[in-house]
Formats: structure tokens, C-alpha cells, sequence
């Protein structure tokens, strides 16, 4: 008789996996790290648990936009209050906080609810080359695409 298993969140050994964001594409890179951060990546992997690794990204500074995303492309925010609209584009973004940027392109790929925001605390950004998770030994992260 088979039987499915199901992973347990006490069980799981999670992996550290980095990216260097130097040069790649925002989207095509930002899947790959939700893949991960989802655990997708694993055999047993399992819906209603977070059997994902965490991932540190290094050099946000760095990524890039196809075509005129950046210039065209707009993040607005609104305060509530008359005349509190901000609007910027993603050029404007990636020179001010590019961390921002790539947390964003991900965070909108993963799952929305409680188990998407205990994903999300697992994705470490960093503007530079440097990250303070040497201790953690991350891997570097294959690109699948």
C-alpha cells in the first residue's frame, strides 16, 4: 500500500543558498529565489508547510530590467492624505533602495497569507558584495531558466 508523506515543519534542515544579482535579469532571477524560498526545489516539498531554504542576494545594486522597464515601469504610494500620492519609477528606485526592489519582485510571486510572509522572512538582501551570513556557508544558487 503507498502511503503520501507529508513533511513536518520540526523535521525539515534548511539550506542557505546565495545569489549574486550582478548583472541578471530582476523577474527571470526572482523566480528562481521563490522556487527556493517555496522549497519547490525539493522532493518533499509539501503545500501547507514552509519546507523552503533561505536565500541571501548579494550586489541588488546591479540587477537589471529588460527593454524601458526601469524608466517606464512606476511604484506608486499613497499616505491617505489629499495630495499623498508618490510616484517613482524603478530607475529612481534602484539607485535609492535597490534591496527594496528585488523583496518586491519576489514577494509578489509567492504565495499571499501566512505561510507567503514566513517565505518572505527567509530572503536576506544586500545592496553590496557583502552579507554577514558567511557563518551560514550558503551555496551559490543555480539558475534553472
Amino acid at each position: 500500500m503507498r502511503q503520501t508523506t507529508f513533511a513536518k515543519a520540526g523535521e525539515l534542515q534548511k539550506a542557505w543558498h546565495h545569489v549574486d544579482a550582478d548583472g541578471k535579469h530582476l523577474g527571470r532571477m526572482a523566480v528562481d529565489i521563490a522556487t527556493v524560498l517555496m522549497g519547490k526545489h525539493r522532493p518533499d516539498w509539501t503545500p501547507h508547510v514552509d519546507t523552503g531554504d533561505f536565500v541571501v542576494v548579494t550586489n541588488a545594486a546591479k540587477v537589471v530590467m529588460t527593454g524601458k522597464k526601469a524608466q517606464q515601469r512606476l511604484k506608486t504610494r499613497y499616505s491617505g492624505y489629499p495630495g499623498g500620492l508618490t510616484v517613482r519609477t524603478y530607475e529612481q528606485l534602484l539607485q535609492s533602495r535597490p534591496e527594496h526592489v528585488v523583496e518586491e519582485a519576489v514577494r509578489r510571486m509567492l504565495p499571499k497569507g501566512r505561510l507567503g510572509r514566513a517565505m518572505l522572512n527567509k530572503l536576506k538582501v544586500y545592496k553590496g558584495p557583502d552579507h554577514p551570513h558567511q557563518a551560514q556557508q550558503p551555496v551559490e544558487l543555480k539558475p534553472w531558466n
